[in-house]
């Protein structure tokens, strides 16, 4: 009688390790993760925050600092186990479930959601958006002032637009 033997490999990411990372140097943990252009992006947003607050007082741009420092760590983490999970249902479509025992049916983990923005048109058109506000405050062609007075706005937008495809896919 000859019993399989499964050998549990290494997982190809480590979460904590990308979290780390990140939060030591803000794109590291992407760049870690094997996405070196969004690692790139990640960093030019925060040297572009960083070098804008010393420019006057806008009391929002501490809290868009620490809130896209805190979501790249998370961001980080976040795909460093969707790589885990996608290496773990190849292996279980090859038949090299790990832990699994002779006999026993291997039983694939559920497909992971894909984070917002990534292959989205809309994100990147978000994105142009906030960088062109930026890019015309720092040359004074707007006011900031003016600007930061309807920042919820981009909240609904992007609530606006969940629902949309919330709507799309139940169709």
């Amino acid at each position: 009688m000859t019993d399989k033997i499964y050998i549990q490999k290494k997982l190809p990411k480590s979460p904590a390790a990308a979290g780390i990372l990140s939060g030591f140097f803000p794109g590291a943990g992407q760049l870690y993760n094997g996405e070196p252009s969004k690692a790139l992006l990640f960093f030019i947003i925060f040297a572009g925050c960083i070098s804008m607050m010393p420019h006057g007082p806008h009391p929002f741009l501490p809290l868009v600092f620490a809130g896209f420092y805190f979501y790249q760590i998370i961001e980080a983490v976040q795909t460093a186990k969707a790589i885990n999970e996608r290496a773990l249902a190849d292996d279980v479509v090859q038949g090299t479930m790990p832990g699994a025992s002779t006999g026993t049916p291997a039983i694939a983990p559920a497909k992971a959601e894909r984070p917002f923005g990534q292959n989205s048109a809309f994100a990147g058109l978000i994105l142009m958006g906030v960088g062109t506000i930026f890019l015309l405050g720092n040359f004074n062609i707007i006011n900031f002032d003016r600007i930061f007075d309807y920042w919820p706005v981009l909240i609904i937008v992007i609530g606006l637009k969940m629902l949309v495809d919330y709507g799309r896919k139940r169709d």
